[in-house]
């Protein structure tokens, strides 16, 4: 297998790295900066550097788009139109809305499937790409209606086989999501830190030791501007609406605490920790694999409209596997899912959808 990685920095270096485990995986990689090519040679993220996103992409069977935010809807566009039919072509970005919109209709724009990796850290560069970035970590795909099957498979196995667990939405949802867990916090961290500087420099000689919550809530305040500007201004009216959320909320909890009422006040702080132990529980999973099996018409969509449909409830797809007919009519779809319950959850989602679906125990 040939991949391509087009944006050679943390998590396209990382990518690389974790692809060249396989021996049977060859890394191209590309990227303005010279520099960064050289580095990802010696660290071992590439295989080869191209001088050029066509070289990169000459007989890729995936290519990872990761340039920066404002880059990324270019270099979407100039990989599709420069790699083949076979290639499928996906990015890393954490907003999808306008990109996927931005394809709509272009021709090709059915071997893209949007992607977006929850990892990463604090530091950048491919000087700090590491091969176990991704192990356990949430890997977002965006698949739209027009969306081939095949190459939406081969981007989620890549993605399963780089160690992260792969899982379908709708780019829509996806941006109002990120816009809640991702894109929010910044937001906050950064009002916390201007605003503790502003009340406490006045007697900047009696500055208190920060504490641990102090620095927990604030750790990603400032964090790397250029690409924040970009993120905010790619999802502005999820984030904005998440801002005048959480401002309502402020302004409730500031109420219930003037008030004065300690059983409120004590029920609204431990509702708050219920939440978050909800919230940090929802992406568990466990138990033994089993596997569903649906005949389906060999239409545009139908893997996307399985995947999404099964994203929708929260269903994760641990791995899928695709049989086409020989007449290419008509094909079977495989999928693996943890736990009985989920599969028959599963199954009784894709029989909505109008397939029919033969459930079996599967590998451990």
């Amino acid at each position: 297998m040939k991949v391509a990685v087009l944006g050679v920095g943390l998590i396209g270096g990382s990518i690389g790295l974790a692809a060249g485990r396989r021996e049977d995986t060859e890394v191209v990689g590309f990227d303005p900066e010279s520099g960064n090519l050289d580095r990802a040679l010696e660290l071992g993220a590439l295989d080869i550097a191209a001088g050029s996103v066509a070289e990169a992409l000459s007989d890729a069977d995936l290519a990872f788009c990761a340039a920066p935010v404002r880059a990324r809807p270019g270099l979407v566009r100039e990989a599709i139109a420069s790699s083949g039919a076979e290639t499928a072509v996906t990015d890393v970005g954490s907003t999808k809305r306008e990109l996927v919109a931005g394809l709509a209709g272009i021709e090709g724009a059915e071997r893209f499937v949007g992607g977006h990796p929850l990892a990463g850290a604090e530091t950048a560069g491919v000087a700090n790409a590491r091969p176990d970035l991704f192990e356990g970590a949430r890997w977002y795909l965006t698949p739209t209606p027009a969306t081939s099957g095949v190459h939406y498979d081969r981007v989620q196995r890549a993605v399963a086989e780089l160690g992260a667990r792969p899982a379908a939405i709708d780019a829509v949802a996806h941006d109002r999501m990120m816009a809640t867990i991702s894109h929010l916090p910044h937001v906050l961290a950064n009002a916390l830190a201007s605003t503790a500087a502003q009340a406490l420099g006045a007697d900047a000689e009696r500055l208190p030791e920060v504490g641990p919550s102090f620095r927990d809530a604030t750790r990603v305040a400032g964090a790397n501007p250029a690409i924040w500007t970009d993120i905010f201004a790619a999802n502005r009216e999820g984030v904005a609406d998440e801002i005048d959320a959480i401002v309502a909320r402020l302004e409730q909890a500031a109420d219930l605490i003037r008030a004065g009422d300690r059983d409120a006040v004590d029920s609204w702080h431990r509702s708050a920790g219920e939440d978050r132990r909800v919230l940090l529980d929802a992406g568990a999973a466990g138990g033994t694999l089993r596997e569903l099996r649906m005949t389906v018409s060999n239409e545009p969509g139908t893997v996307a409209e399985v995947a999404l449909a099964l994203g929708r409830a929260r269903v994760n797809i641990e791995d899928m596997a695709l049989y086409p007919a020989s007449d290419m009519r008509t094909g079977a779809i495989s999928i693996w899912v943890a736990g009985s319950d989920e599969a028959e959850r599963a199954a009784e989602i894709v029989r909505g959808l109008g397939h029919s679906v033969a459930l079996t125990a599967g590998p451990e």
